[in-house]
């Protein structure tokens, strides 16, 4: 059982799709963080998320990888490369190198590395069996990972219930708050924490799929043409933006 968890990642992690009220982004790592604190009650779990929507694999590691390990947490999450996938090239044996060493400095530092794939949105998009091809590839590549001690993998994209369209936001590139409760739902099973009844996952998951959706002028319009545009402009949507929960602060059980 872990009462300190940090989370890094790109938007996957920091929860898009998933936004609260407030506009502040939940996500499947704020799930994990709140399944964690139910099963250990009444003893407190800290949980911190330093991941930043936009980020390639690179900044990641950069960016938040020593500061998630200076928390001194007992786990930490680890997934990036999603970013990386939907540029036009993709430097893949250097992707999958950074990746490697990136878990083998969380183990190095004595902290269980909880090593995820991201869901597979690319039944979905414009080019989706270019992206499949390519996370299909990085999975198989950094399988070894999962047989190490102290390591846990999950793995989202491969999981193919995810790709019902019931599971997506509007843009089809981000999880809606039932995948995110579901990504979240795989987690804590890896993990072998019971999954809270109330997030209401298994009945969703037994519901009739959703219809193949189409991507029409407005899906382009609203979606896929400002992304291309950033690309263009060497912009991102992480731009200016800092980590949602840079320390590890007790999670709330009321959350």
């Amino acid at each position: 059982m872990f009462h300190s968890y940090a989370a890094i990642g790109d938007s996957f992690t920091e929860g898009v799709g998933d936004e609260l009220p407030d506009g502040v982004s939940r996500g499947w790592a704020d799930f994990v963080a709140l399944g964690l604190a139910k099963a250990a009650a009444p003893e407190p779990v800290r949980y911190a998320n330093l991941a930043i929507r936009g980020r390639k694999l690179g900044p990641i590691i950069d960016e938040q990888l020593d500061a998630a390990i200076a928390l001194g947490p007992e786990v930490i999450s680890f997934n990036g490369g999603g970013n990386d996938m939907l540029r036009p090239r993709m430097p893949e044996e250097v992707v999958a190198d950074r990746f490697r060493l990136a878990i083998h400095r969380i183990r190095d530092a004595g902290i269980h590395v909880l090593m995820l794939s991201g869901a597979n949105p690319t039944d979905h998009l414009p080019l989706g069996r270019v992206f499949d091809a390519r996370g299909a590839r990085l999975t198989v590549a950094l399988q070894d990972l999962a047989q190490l001690d102290g390591v846990t993998f999950v793995d989202n994209f491969g999981d193919r219930s995810l790709r019902d369209i019931r599971y997506w936001s509007a843009d089809k590139l981000h999880l809606n708050s039932l995948g995110h409760a579901k990504v979240a739902s795989n987690v804590l099973t890896a993990l072998g924490v019971p999954v809270p009844d109330e997030w209401g996952v298994a009945e969703v998951a037994a519901a009739p799929a959703g219809q193949k959706s189409r991507n029409t002028a407005t899906y382009y319009r609203e979606y896929v043409l400002p992304w291309i545009g950033r690309r263009l402009t060497g912009r991102s949507s992480g731009d200016g933006r800092t980590a949602k929960r840079p320390t590890l602060e007790p999670v709330a059980l009321d959350a």
